[in-house]
């Protein structure tokens, strides 16, 4: 791994590294920012997912997390959404290709080579973590929008992995909205079957884990109605039994001052959970 930044910030660091990977077959970066307690001993990670259009630079520089990463003593891990290169697929639209990886891990060409994000953050990502920092095996996975959906489908899938799991404005059943049936039409084929492995609401009805979900989602979003559906997950919830804590914040929207007003509740959830 390769370290391409480096900036002092609440007495730790946040970083950005550059690497191989071997499930995407490009290179990727990656923001890591280590708390000032990572200077001794090794500290739990928590992932964070972004979402469409972004790289790994958003949530590092808009989320202002790193405050709260220091008070808590976790570190925090913030890939890129995609793979990316002129070597791998794309799409003109913001919405399929380099920048909406959607967290799955493609079947279908000419996405199969590179588009295996599922893979990269649930066994690659993990493993270079935690060889390369001071990082013990102890993780939690939050994310936004189509992170959203990538934190909660991959904890639900992956019971004891994760101490616990949040989102903001998360894609909860992609198999039901537009953003969904473009991605995973594209990424896994016609078969609607095969989707539901990659669908909160689908695995929400079979969890093995009960972790609570803790859920933001803002009123004033553009995209509630149509894409996100935050209703069908307080439904697959309700009729599971699966403990989950849903909040609609009046008024916010599905931008970056939206995360930053409520990112320090969330790093609490999770701090609370990595002890």
């Amino acid at each position: 791994m390769e370290r391409i930044e480096r900036h002092a910030m609440f007495g730790g660091w946040q970083e950005v590294w550059q690497h191989n990977s071997s499930s995407l077959s490009s290179t990727v970066n990656v923001g890591v920012y280590l708390p000032p307690q990572a200077e001794e001993g090794k500290w739990p990670v928590l992932y964070w997912l972004s979402g469409l259009t972004c790289n790994e630079q958003n949530f590092i520089t808009k989320a202002n997390a790193q405050r709260y990463a220091a008070e808590h003593g976790v570190i925090i891990v913030a890939p890129d959404t995609s793979p990316r290169g002129d070597d791998v697929a794309n799409d003109e639209a913001y919405d399929l290709g380099q920048g909406a990886g959607f967290y799955v891990n493609a079947t279908q060409e000419p996405w199969a080579k590179h588009y295996r994000m599922y893979d990269y953050i649930v066994e690659e990502l993990p493993a270079l973590i935690e060889t390369h920092f001071p990082a013990n095996d102890v993780r939690s996975i939050t994310g936004h929008s189509m992170g959203g959906h990538g934190a909660l489908m991959i904890a639900l899938r992956n019971p004891g992995r994760y101490r616990s799991v949040s989102a903001f404005s998360p894609i909860v059943a992609p198999s039901q909205v537009p953003w969904g049936h473009k991605a995973f039409g594209a990424y896994l084929g016609d078969d609607q079957t095969t989707w539901k492995a990659y669908d909160t609401v689908e695995l929400v009805a079979q969890a093995e884990e009960k972790l609570e979900l803790l859920v933001d989602q803002g009123t004033a979003d553009n995209f509630l109605e149509e894409q996100l559906r935050t209703e069908l997950l307080e439904e697959a919830c309700q009729a599971a039994n699966h403990p989950s804590n849903i909040r609609y914040q009046e008024g916010y929207d599905h931008s970056y001052y939206f995360i930053a007003t409520f990112i320090e509740d969330h790093i609490k959830h999770h701090a609370e959970a990595l002890k």
